[in-house]
């Protein structure tokens, strides 16, 4: 499995980002409401406007969420490009595994069948 260094820093940087519970409950948010600012998420949190902000700022920096202005107020949205690409890297790591796992079985299987060819 290869990947160069800069997508290697973004899925280290989304997941670092998705470690948070509170980050991940204001994707879902985000995701399932479009365009959402800091105070309307604050009202769905167990945590301040000003926490609320700081969690959106590690967002935006991992690249997961976007926020534009608009009159006084920004507005913050999802942005899946860098999920995207964090699917991608887990999707090349599991089936990295699933071709060991089979290596590892027909290994074993073989080892099976020659260990009963031998006693036949």
């Amino acid at each position: 499995m290869t990947e160069d260094r800069g997508e290697a820093g973004e899925v280290d940087s989304v997941l670092a980002a998705l470690a948070d519970p509170t980050r991940r409950q204001l994707l879902d948010l985000l995701a399932a409401g479009g365009e959402v600012t800091a105070t309307n998420l604050a009202g769905e949190l167990p945590v301040s406007r000003q926490a609320v902000v700081k969690h959106l700022a590690v967002l935006d920096a991992a690249g997961l969420v976007t926020g534009s202005r608009v009159g006084r107020e920004v507005r913050y949205a999802v942005r899946p490009a860098a999920l995207n690409a964090t699917a991608r890297w887990m999707s090349a790591l599991a089936a990295d595994w699933d071709r060991r796992l089979a290596l590892i079985k027909r290994v074993a299987e073989a080892a099976e069948a020659a260990e009963r060819a031998s006693r036949g």
